[in-house]
């Protein structure tokens, strides 16, 4: 069965879907689309675009996605991207944190269809690789069905392959981004609409998703989903990814010992190349929730990798605190 490259992703996440931790997931599933921290189209024109786009190819498939409202700069931006070898351009109009409004991207844009439409023909136009969108249902009162079918088809065929829908609307005043991650009540039933209403649009549903049968529910009425904190915070779920929902064995790691074994490996060059060991612990953090010794783990690698002093060894000796079982 031939499935969509989207069918299942990883959200990108400031300060946790950074290139280690995309290593890491790489290694628990070779078919989840990953996605980078969002980057500002500003800081990557004016800065050393390298220190942004450096990734691994064993990362692959990887989007990178930009946060910008200028159409000129952006399309640059995405040639800059593709050049690095990523295989999307993801624009973000869902991020709702006060930095976005004042610096006019983000979710504020869903408040001008014309320019985000503007944006994404730019874009398209100037690079062979899929611009795709994550957005969400509405803004503050502005949340009605009518009102997201109205700036998705203002949008439609603007170069856009794939819309990536949180199913949560957004408030640009009196709730945090991460208030704006739980509050607003979730409305998995208006992205479902969407895709019945766009049917040639590749939809993807993003927003309060962490079971299988979750997931393999919202399967049967869109093309993919997306799954944000509950990947980062329960990663050994992305070692059942290819099996469950690409029907594929190519990935034997179903143990936390193997991924952490082989994640060690890449610790050890980066590591030897300068990166700092909290870094690189940080995307472990979680492997082994749930698990006989986790907080003991957890523990281990935020006071001794974070020391002046720590290297490798302090990554390896944190195995002391958990115990190999059958996952």
């Amino acid at each position: 069965m031939t499935h969509s490259p989207w069918r299942f992703c990883v959200a990108p996440m400031m300060q946790y879907t950074d290139r280690h931790f995309r290593y890491l997931a790489r290694i628990m599933s070779q078919r989840a689309r990953l996605y980078t921290e969002m980057i500002v189209c500003e800081a990557l024109l004016r800065g050393r675009p390298e220190r942004f786009l450096a990734h691994s190819d064993f990362e692959q498939p990887v989007a990178l996605q930009l946060g910008g409202c200028d159409p000129k700069k952006l399309s640059t931006a995405a040639k800059l991207g593709e050049q690095a070898g990523f295989c999307e351009i993801n624009l973000n109009l869902g991020c709702p944190s006060s930095r976005v409004k004042s610096g006019r991207f983000g979710v504020a844009l869903m408040g001008e269809p014309q320019l985000v439409a503007d944006c994404l023909t730019e874009m398209s136009s100037a690079v062979n690789i899929p611009i795709t969108i994550k957005t969400r249902i509405g803004i503050a009162q502005n949340d009605s069905y009518e009102e997201l079918f109205k700036f998705v088809e203002a949008i439609d065929g603007s170069g856009t392959k794939a819309i990536i829908v949180h199913a949560r609307k957004a408030w640009l005043d009196g709730y945090s981004p991460r208030e704006n991650r739980e509050i607003p009540p979730l409305r998995h039933d208006l992205v479902h609409q969407l895709k019945h209403d766009f049917p040639h649009l590749t939809v993807v549903l993003n927003g309060g998703l962490s079971s299988k049968s979750e997931i393999n529910h919202h399967l049967q009425h869109v093309d993919g989903v997306m799954l944000g904190r509950a990947a980062y915070k329960t990663p050994f779920l992305l070692a059942t990814v290819d099996n469950a929902f690409f029907e594929s064995v190519t990935n034997n790691l179903v143990d936390r010992f193997d991924i952490f074994h082989q994640y060690i490996e890449y610790a050890r060059v980066q590591i030897n190349a300068g990166t700092y060991p909290r870094h690189i612990a940080k995307p472990l953090h979680y492997l082994f929730r749930g698990q006989p010794g986790a907080r003991q783990w957890r523990r281990h690698l935020s006071e001794y990798c974070t020391r002046s002093n720590a290297g490798i060894d302090s990554l390896q000796s944190a195995l002391k605190w958990v115990e190999r079982t059958t996952p």
